[in-house]
């Protein structure tokens, strides 16, 4: 009779992954109340911006605070009298901020091209799609059957919830897949001695930041020419925030 150790290494992969998606549908909650705010704070040095140069500005904004993240908790790492195991319990906790930076600035991204995110479905679409890079509209492609380019406005725009339910199943396997493996790796990486855990922390997550800033630009495309093209027609002003 198999007793519950032995189940135990089957469940344990499961059990990861869903913790996974559990700091990723978190993200994304705490998140999407910040949208507008966070581009107010995109235009606070030029109220006149275009929605092209905000999106520019929202850009450098993620891949700055991204690139922060990564590189203190290595450089705390490095510390005299800084255990592997507290740069081991941060590095947890960045992993959350470094997911809740990602669903911020694709769900700015979207609203800023006029794409809707009100719906839970939606907003994990346009999260997982971009972190996935290219695997991701592949996928959204694939079981959407639409092709063409910039599929965060011919799919999550228009599509049905009930497909993006199922393709969202597919994209959180493959998201456990990338963040879930790959994570571990980086976060060893970033308890390094001796100043190495800065550089390889910030340098992933800069290299994170860079991918989803490339994969935003695929899925939605040129941005619009003027505030006036969009929905709700006029942009958050800094006021707002």
């Amino acid at each position: 009779m198999a007793t519950d150790a032995d189940d135990r290494p089957d469940q344990e992969p499961a059990v990861r992954g869903q913790q996974v998606l559990d700091l990723l549908n978190k993200a994304i909650d705490a998140q999407s109340q910040l949208v507008r705010k966070n581009i107010a704070r995109a235009r606070q040095r030029n109220p006149e911006a275009t929605p092209a140069q905000v999106i520019r500005n929202l850009e450098r904004m993620y891949v700055s605070a991204l690139t922060g993240t990564g590189a203190a908790v290595g450089a705390t790492a490095a510390a005299p009298g800084v255990g592997t195991g507290v740069a081991l319990a941060l590095s947890a906790g960045e992993t959350l901020s470094s997911l809740e930076l990602s669903a911020l600035f694709a769900l700015s991204v979207a609203e800023v091209h006029g794409v809707p995110i009100d719906e839970v479905e939606r907003r994990r679409t346009i999260v997982m799609g971009i972190m996935l890079g290219g695997s991701g509209s592949a996928t959204i492609g694939k079981v959407a059957e639409r092709t063409g380019q910039h599929w965060g406005r011919q799919v999550v725009a228009k599509v049905p919830v009930e497909t993006l339910r199922q393709i969202n199943k597919i994209l959180g396997r493959n998201f456990i897949t990338k963040y879930g493996t790959k994570q571990g790796i980086i976060v060893l990486g970033r308890v390094a001695p001796f100043g190495i855990g800065a550089v390889i922390g910030g340098g992933a997550n800069a290299a994170m930041a860079s991918l989803s800033v490339r994969a935003g630009r695929r899925a939605f495309g040129p941005p619009p020419t003027s505030w006036q093209e969009l929905t709700h027609g006029t942009p958050p002003t800094p006021e707002d925030s």
